[in-house]
């Protein structure tokens, strides 16, 4: 009896917190059918998002969007990833106690000291890899690869592979895709005709 209890418990808590979610809504009320969101990642500043369709955002990820987030299409958000426009962290060591009391100094524009707050856009078609890190102020460019564990701040150009803390540039996909196609001629015509579509430009060509 106990075990198809336990059954139960874990259906019915996967069917609540770890399902995907067909279909989201843009901010202008366009429909997205084919976006896709767990219910486990947290999302804040909702107001502030601007999602394109096809984009996938997995499970257990943090997701601030409150200075202003850009997801272009077909982006992928893996597992575990926080995205965080806003960081209080150089503000709590200046202010200290202050900091919450509402008695803390500002500056001439009314911003709190070193209080760091910037919006991210991420380019279409990228991928962000689990346990990652992008920073206020982060611009992806479009087609990027993030590597696990990358702790992203700053540009990013087209193409680029990402990795360490903080990322440094270590490839660029084009090239494993070229690689890819190399093996696989037969392919070669129908991808480099998608990959123009969205890219404009072929796996191999370099910005």
């Amino acid at each position: 009896m106990r075990a198809w209890l336990n059954r139960c418990r874990r259906a019915l808590w996967h069917s609540l917190l770890f399902r995907m979610v067909f279909g989201e809504k843009t901010k202008g009320g366009r429909w997205l059918p084919n976006t896709r969101i767990a219910a486990s990642t947290c999302i804040e500043g909702e107001q502030g998002l601007q999602l394109s369709d096809h984009v996938f955002i997995g499970q257990f990820n943090f997701i601030d969007a409150s200075a202003g987030l850009e997801i272009g299409e077909g982006v992928q958000i893996s597992n575990f990833v926080s995205i965080v426009t806003h960081s209080s962290h150089r503000s709590i060591r200046l202010l200290g106690r202050a900091y919450a009391d509402g008695g803390q100094p500002r500056l001439a524009d009314g911003s709190l000291p070193g209080f760091v707050k910037a919006p991210i856009r991420i380019g279409a078609f990228s991928f962000i890899g689990p346990h990652s890190l992008i920073e206020a102020g982060a611009v992806l460019g479009k087609g990027v690869l993030i590597c696990a564990y990358s702790q992203v701040r700053g540009e990013v150009p087209d193409f680029a592979i990402m990795a360490g803390q903080p990322a440094r540039q270590v490839g660029d996909v084009r090239e494993r895709d070229a690689k890819f196609l190399s093996q696989h001629p037969e392919l070669a015509p129908q991808l480099e005709r998608l990959y123009q579509a969205w890219a404009g430009q072929g796996p191999g060509a370099q910005a």
